[in-house]
């Protein structure tokens, strides 16, 4: 996995992020997923070197990034904070522009930082998510029964932690192993990256602090977006499964709309892992979107 490319850490106002850095060109930043890293990456990683100088990361509380306890107000969890990490992170790497593609919760940082630093970034490729807001004002059943994990982990401390590290290994196989693909898209090394991360000191509590900022401040950010008339001013591709939740319960790409200014986008033959479960289809997408002209 990620042959040629060097592993960096780099350290913003105490929060340690780790992260690889490869190829050349114009630099593209990727942010993963919930319960993932930024291992997600390894099957696109290579191709993408070809193009651009490829920075993928571990968000703040996941992979082997800093866990800090989360505060009252989870406000260090928030979409806000993990945001500023990423950009201060390209900025140190000498990067003040950069393209941008985030997956699932990467995919929520990669909005935050769009509308907190739009100076910084070109264009944003988003996979699989509506926005935050959007999805808990139009929470139904099979939303809910579906992304049973969004109200379990929002859940006070320390009940869902508790349960998470009585096996780690566990929650990453049945999170991941029960959407479209199962567990055959994933290559087993990846996996077991997923649980050993998953399985550090603080992780759980690190997750859970994550949604919990999703339900509580970032709603506030999101909400104070809205009402201020403030949207998305670069172009944004948005990609979603074709036979995952997002496309079952929701209409993406008007949703995007709903808050960019410029939005195209489709769905593709997979469910939610996209850069694990078709890597080749969404190396395309990028390479067509990710133009500088």
């Amino acid at each position: 996995m990620f042959e040629g490319f060097r592993s960096f850490e780099i350290d913003h106002d105490g929060i340690r992020i780790p992260g690889r850095i490869g190829g050349s060109g114009p630099p593209l930043l990727l942010l993963h997923g919930h319960p993932q890293s930024h291992v997600i990456w390894h099957r696109l990683a290579e191709p993408l070197a070809r193009h651009y100088t490829v920075v993928a990361t571990d968000l703040r509380g996941y992979g082997d990034a800093s866990k800090p306890p989360g505060e009252a107000d989870h406000a260090n969890y928030s979409k806000r904070a993990m945001a500023a990490d990423q950009v201060a992170v390209m900025r140190e790497l000498g990067f003040e522009r950069f393209f941008l593609c985030g997956h699932d919760r990467g995919g929520r940082v990669a909005h935050r930082l769009v509308m907190d630093h739009p100076e910084s970034v070109e264009k944003l490729m988003l996979l699989d998510i509506a926005p935050t807001l959007a999805m808990y004002e139009k929470t139904d059943r099979t939303f809910a029964t579906a992304y049973f994990h969004w109200f379990f982990l929002i859940q006070p401390a320390p009940l869902p932690e508790t349960l998470i590290e009585a096996s780690p290994a566990n929650y990453v196989t049945r999170t991941m192993g029960g959407r479209h693909a199962n567990l055959d898209a994933f290559e087993p090394a990846a996996i077991a990256e997923y649980q050993r991360c998953l399985a550090r000191p603080g992780s759980a509590h690190a997750l859970c602090e994550d949604y919990r900022a999703s339900n509580t401040i970032d709603l506030e950010h999101d909400r104070a977006d809205r009402e201020a008339g403030r949207r998305i001013a670069c172009p944004v591709r948005v990609l979603w499964g074709r036979h995952g939740i997002i496309e079952r319960c929701f209409d993406p790409l008007a949703e995007w709309r709903a808050v960019a200014d410029q939005a195209d986008g489709e769905a593709l033959p997979c469910g939610h892992y996209i850069p694990e479960e078709a890597p080749d289809v969404l190396h395309d997408h990028i390479l067509q979107f990710m133009k500088t002209a």
